[in-house]
């Protein structure tokens, strides 16, 4: 099943095919029910599914979102490679094999953008990219609900002149997307999902690449865990767990690209850069 939260507010996409709207007495903090599983099951048959139509927003209600670093070894490298300069190429080489991922907060609501809507480059920046990225909707508990496509927009040239730098590098406005909604089922995502993206500039492809789960060196379930060890989260949160597929060195993102990102089973999250 797949939720959407739209303009016309949250509607559930079943084994039908088409949308039926969720209960408006539901719509309220309903990504934070350790239920949501079984109540989506209970009302999917209960009214007679629409054509939608409604504009798609963020699929985020109050949540934080957090993401997940060097969880691929493409991204090791690549992190490993923008930091030499300022010293730092060792951390994420070490990161990647030590017990403790890397954790790091990386939006609010506000700051988040959806389905269609742009996403940003800093102005002090020359070097920027997007990380495709699987992300988590946790419930309050700790428990993985579903999963939805994200976009960690991530300035490069930034984080490599020190990796304290993190936080600016990846922490602004519309720097994060999610959509186009929220695939929940009960059960994990198969090691086989594939992951990819494409990159257009005047309509023309610029950089395409994918890759599959299976790369992916933590297990979500890990990252959760750590995540909750001395967090707690009423709202619950999302969490972006890494990407594996990095552009190369000499790529970075204009204003007036477009980037599709699609994950088996979820869908493709496109935005346009501003």
């Amino acid at each position: 099943m797949h939720i959407y939260r739209t303009s016309n507010g949250w509607e559930l996409e079943g084994a039908h095919g088409g949308r039926i709207p969720v209960p408006p007495q539901a719509t309220s903090r309903l990504t934070t029910r350790e239920d949501l599983y079984e109540y989506l099951v209970a009302i999917e048959g209960d009214a007679a599914p629409h054509s939608g139509g409604h504009a798609l927003l963020a699929p985020i209600e109050e949540q934080e979102v957090w993401a997940a670093g060097v969880t691929y070894f493409r991204s090791r490298t690549a992190r490993m490679e923008e930091s030499e300069a300022g010293g730092g190429q060792s951390f994420y080489d070490r990161v990647y094999s030590a017990e403790r991922p890397e954790l790091f907060f990386k939006s609010t609501p506000n700051r988040t953008v959806g389905p269609a809507e742009p996403v940003r480059i800093r102005h002090d920046s020359k070097w920027n990219v997007p990380e495709p990225e699987l992300t988590l909707l946790v419930s309050p508990k700790g428990r993985i609900l579903g999963y939805t496509v994200g976009n960690d927009m991530s300035s490069r040239d930034i984080e490599g002149e020190n990796p304290l730098y993190l936080p600016q590098a990846k922490v602004y406005d519309g720097s994060c997307a999610l959509g186009p909604g929220i695939l929940v089922v009960n059960e994990p995502l198969p090691s086989t999902t594939a992951i990819h993206i494409e990159i257009r500039r005047g309509g023309s492809p610029v950089f395409s690449d994918g890759t599959t789960l299976e790369s992916m060196k933590r297990n979500p379930a890990e990252l959760v865990q750590y995540l909750f060890r001395e967090n707690t989260f009423p709202n619950g949160c999302f969490l972006l767990t890494g990407t594996g597929i990095v552009p190369p060195n000499t790529f970075t993102l204009a204003s007036g690209d477009e980037i599709a990102i699609t994950i088996d089973g979820i869908g493709t999250l496109t935005n346009p850069v501003a």
